[in-house]
């Protein structure tokens, strides 16, 4: 029986996945089998990732505040952030309810649409942003608690929709898978800016622009979509994900649907 051809070998040209920001994500959508049916599902699906995103922020922000090593990062003064700050940040200080603005309309981009190469360049700017460039006030956020925030992220997206009451589970598969891919790419993103593999072609990379925080090339970027549509600062009404109600009614999840 004669044995089926084999795929042509891909080039990827080493040099280009380190000084091409759409190279490397040309080559990772590749790679991942990121596809067409991947932006439909994240598309279809951006509503019900946008009614948890109210929950999502509270529970990762009050993780982030049981550790004094994560927590120290609330204390470095942002960009944008002119209001008063706490030494000792809780949930409800000014600089935690700040962040949490941009947390939102952070996890709400990623609801948007992935098929531009703007979604995938504000990726990357999150990521240059927590190494200290690209902000009039450093700062840097070490790669081990940005794995960890972005895994937790992940766990709780995965819970939420493998859960939901509604959805039928051939969307549930193709929005988690979708989703899992985004936050993939965006874990390279952060950790682009942290390894040091290609440094032999820093000389090469674009300089790094100061912008203020939520912008691209000039233009805003989050919160560009109205509150409505977004539904961000106000409560979902009955949320959709029970499991996660009752996990934040125990005290081991916090946050309001």
């Amino acid at each position: 029986m004669q044995s089926r051809p084999s795929r042509p070998m891909q080039h990827v040209d080493r040099k280009d996945i380190y000084t091409n920001l759409e190279a490397r994500i040309q080559y990772l959508h590749t790679f991942l089998d990121f596809s067409s049916n991947d932006i439909e599902a994240l598309i279809s699906g951006a509503k019900y990732i946008k009614a948890l995103i109210p929950a999502i922020v509270n529970i990762v922000y009050k993780k982030l505040l049981q550790y004094d090593i994560t927590a120290r990062a609330f204390t470095t003064r942002s960009t944008s952030f002119e209001g008063p700050m706490d030494d000792q940040p809780g949930e409800d200080s000014p600089q935690i309810l700040h962040r949490k603005m941009f947390l939102r309309s952070y996890l709400a981009k990623l609801c948007s649409d992935p098929s531009k190469m703007e979604f995938w360049e504000y990726l990357d700017k999150v990521g240059m942003m927590h190494v200290g460039r690209g902000r009039e006030h450093p700062l840097h956020v070490e790669y081990v608690h940005i794995g960890a925030c972005l895994s937790f992220i992940q766990d709780i997206l995965n819970e939420a929709i493998l859960s939901h009451p509604r959805l039928h589970m051939s969307r549930k598969i193709a929005l988690t898978k979708a989703l899992n891919k985004v936050i993939w790419i965006q874990n390279d993103l952060f950790a682009k800016w942290y390894v040091r593999d290609g440094d032999e072609y820093a000389d090469e990379i674009m300089e790094t622009v100061v912008e203020r925080e939520g912008y691209l090339h000039g233009k805003r970027i989050l919160g560009e979509s109205s509150e409505s549509d977004s539904d961000q600062d106000k409560p979902a009404g009955v949320c959709p994900f029970s499991g996660m109600g009752a996990d934040a009614k125990s005290g081991e999840r916090a946050g309001e649907a």
